[in-house]
C-alpha cells in the first residue's frame, strides 16, 4: 500500500518541477480528478485552473453538484454537449466511441487552455486505466482514448501508480469529504459506454433516468463499489394491454476493492423487483429490466 504522507509530499514536489508556468486541471469531480485538484492547488496555486466539462454524457444532476461542491476552487464550467454528440453520432464501435470522446476531450480543454495561456493538463489518470488501456482491455479516455497530436506541452498524471483503494486513502489524508473520497467510480466517456450501439438524445435520457433510479435504491443501503443502469437495445413488452417495443435496461451492482476483478452483488429478490417496478412504470418507453450477474473477469464493470 502506498506511504500516504511521502506520497502527497512528493506528489507535490513533482508538480512544482513538472509545471512550469499557468495548468489546467481536468476536474470531473470523482475521487481521482478531485485529489489531483488539491494536489495541483497546494503546488502552483493561482496558476490552477480546475475546468469541468459538461459532456451531455453526465448522471442526473451532475453538473449542479459539481458547481456546489466546487465553488471555491475558481472552477470553469464548459457546456460541450453538442460537440461531444457530434462525435458520437454515427459510432457503434465500443472502442470508437471511447477514442471519440477522447479527442473531444482534449481539443475542449485545448480551447480552454489556450483562452487562459495555460501550457499544461493535470489529470487523475489511475493505475488500472493504464492496465487496461495498454493491455489492450478497452481505451480509458484519458490514455488509450487520447488523440496522437496534443497542443500542451506537458500532461501530468500524479495518481498514474495507484489503485483506486489508494486514491481514497490520500483523499482522507488530504481532508476531503467522505462524498468525494468515498465516491463511487463513473467512467470518463460517461453515460456513452453505458449504451449499447449509438448514443442518441432519447438513449441518454433513458438511461440517465434508469441510472438514478439504481442509485438511488442500491447506494445508500447496500453500498456496492459501483452500480448503475446501462441500455441494451430494443424488445417487445405489454403496457396496458398495449404491445410495446421498447428498451431494455441492465442493471449492474459490483463488490471490489480496486475494480480490476469484481463480483455481482446477490441482492434481495424483492429490492430488485422493485428497481424494475420503478423503472418500467417512470420511465415509459422501457419494457423490460435485466440484472448481470456476471463477475470480472470474463466481464469488465461497464458494458462498453
Amino acid at each position: 500500500m502506498v506511504k500516504v504522507d511521502k506520497f502527497i509530499h512528493e506528489s507535490i514536489e513533482k508538480i512544482k518541477k513538472n509545471v512550469k508556468g499557468r495548468a489546467i486541471i481536468a476536474l470531473s469531480g470523482g475521487v481521482d480528478s478531485s485529489v489531483c485538484a488539491v494536489l495541483a492547488h497546494r503546488a502552483i496555486g493561482e496558476m490552477l485552473t480546475p475546468i469541468y466539462i459538461d459532456t451531455g454524457l453526465m448522471r442526473k444532476g451532475e453538473t449542479e453538484r459539481i458547481k456546489k461542491i466546487f465553488s471555491d476552487m475558481n472552477l470553469q464550467v464548459v457546456d460541450g454537449k453538442e460537440n461531444f454528440l457530434r462525435a458520437l453520432k454515427g459510432q457503434t464501435d465500443p472502442e470508437k466511441k471511447r477514442k471519440a470522446v477522447g479527442e473531444a476531450f482534449i481539443r475542449e480543454f485545448e480551447k480552454e487552455a489556450r483562452k487562459l495561456g495555460a501550457r499544461y493538463l493535470i489529470q487523475g489518470t489511475i493505475y488500472p486505466d493504464r492496465i487496461e488501456s495498454e493491455g489492450g482491455i478497452k481505451s480509458h479516455h484519458n490514455v488509450g482514448g487520447l488523440p496522437s497530436v496534443i497542443d500542451f506541452e506537458g500532461i501530468v498524471e500524479p495518481l498514474a501508480d495507484l489503485y483506486k483503494d489508494e486514491v481514497r486513502e490520500v483523499a482522507r489524508a488530504l481532508g476531503l469529504p467522505r462524498e468525494i473520497s468515498d465516491r463511487m467510480p463513473f467512467p470518463g466517456p460517461g453515460l456513452s459506454v453505458r449504451i449499447i450501439g449509438e448514443v442518441t438524445e432519447e438513449k441518454l435520457d433513458v438511461v440517465r433516468a434508469a441510472n438514478a433510479i439504481v442509485e438511488e435504491e442500491l447506494l445508500e443501503q447496500f453500498g456496492p463499489w459501483q452500480t448503475f443502469a446501462a441500455l441494451i437495445e430494443k424488445g417487445t413488452g405489454v403496457k396496458g394491454d398495449i404491445r410495446v417495443h421498447g428498451w431494455i435496461i441492465a442493471v449492474r451492482a459490483v463488490s471490489s476493492r480496486d475494480g480490476m476483478t469484481a463480483e455481482a452483488m446477490e441482492l434481495p429478490w424483492d429490492t430488485l423487483r422493485k428497481i424494475e417496478s420503478r423503472i418500467t412504470s417512470e420511465i415509459p418507453n422501457v419494457s423490460r429490466v435485466l440484472y448481470d450477474l456476471t463477475p470480472k473477469p470474463p466481464a469488465t464493470i461497464e458494458f462498453e
